[in-house]
């Protein structure tokens, strides 16, 4: 007995969803399903592939009560802007949660992906920043740099960005687009220092492999929101910094041991004996008053996947194509 699949394009997807408030739900009812302990969701397989300056991750996860999981392949292929390409990449399968049969295929480029990671650092700011963000900082200019600061002003609407890239013209690039979306000011940093100092909300998006945020640059009005650090290796955050900080969050505890900033931390020999607790067992219970500085390590999971793939799939009406099988 054959059935139905739907495929969607990245236009469409466009179409249907956006880093709004309504998506910053989603997937803060992600992070709290994941803290609840209910949640199936396996280690990322990930492949690092230095020869070709890529590596290649697989998430997933099943929540109870959701009708759908997916499984998301986000391939990065950092020398592909030298071709005229994206260096991320990816698509999403979502699989009914009763069958296990194939629902719909969603041909992304990894949009998908990039608007549910700035939706979590939204989560982070929602829950984490101070109330009040004159100046927001990001270290990189990529994509995912932009879409972080948009996606921290729906929560937090600061008045100032600062923006740092090792490329000062893309730096340059970066600030002017978020000057131009956000109607705010926006300069260049000339280091990454200049932007922990001056700023009360920093998103770092680097695939760096050395720290970029050191513990004496850190100050009480500071949310420090990690992003890049997905694979065992990669590091922004200096470890003495993660001890240094008021509070040290993550997203799944696991995760941050081998592939997150913890992982550096304790390869250092700190942190030896931390639980750090996990972003959604604090929404709501944030404890008072707020303890100071406070990094949140954010490697992606794979409940932000299905959280997003679940609600695009709610909202696709006609969209896309069908095929029988």
């Amino acid at each position: 007995m054959g059935h139905d699949i739907r495929i969607v394009t990245e236009a469409q997807l466009r179409e249907i969803v956006a880093l709004d408030r309504d998506l910053v739900d989603v997937i803060e009812r992600g992070f709290v399903a994941l803290a609840a302990g209910e949640v199936v969701m396996p280690p990322i397989l990930s492949m690092d592939l230095p020869q070709v300056n890529g590596e290649v991750d697989v998430k997933t996860a099943w929540m109870p009560g959701v009708e759908g999981f997916a499984i998301k392949v986000s391939p990065g292929f950092f020398d592909n802007p030298a071709l005229g390409l994206a260096s991320l990449n990816g698509l999403m399968v979502l699989l009914s949660a009763r069958t296990g049969l194939v629902q719909a295929v969603f041909l992304d480029n990894g949009y998908l992906t990039d608007i549910r990671t700035a939706a979590a650092g939204a989560v982070a700011a929602r829950h984490l920043a101070p109330a009040t963000v004159e100046t927001a900082g990001v270290l990189g200019t990529g994509v995912q740099a932009r879409l972080q600061m948009q996606a921290a002003h729906l929560e937090r609407p600061f008045r100032r960005v600062l923006v740092w890239g090792r490329d000062a013209a893309r730096a340059q690039a970066c600030a002017r687009d978020l000057a131009e979306t956000l109607g705010i000011e926006a300069q260049v940093a000339a280091t990454p220092e200049a932007v922990v100092r001056d700023s009360q909300l920093v998103v770092t998006t680097t695939p760096s492999r050395t720290p970029l945020v050191q513990a004496d640059w850190l100050h009480d009005e500071l949310l420090v929101t990690a992003m890049g650090a997905d694979q065992a290796g990669k590091t922004e955050i200096a470890p003495a910094a993660l001890e240094a900080a008021g509070l040290y969050v993550c997203d799944r505890v696991s995760q941050a041991r081998v592939s997150g900033e913890l992982e550096g931390a304790l390869a250092a020999g700190l942190m030896q004996d931390v639980v750090p607790p996990e972003l959604g067992a604090l929404i709501g219970a944030m404890p008072a008053p707020r303890p100071g500085c406070i990094i949140c390590d954010l490697t992606g999971t794979g409940v932000q996947d299905t959280a997003i793939a679940t609600h695009v799939h709610a909202r696709l009406g006609d969209a896309g194509s069908v095929i029988a099988v």
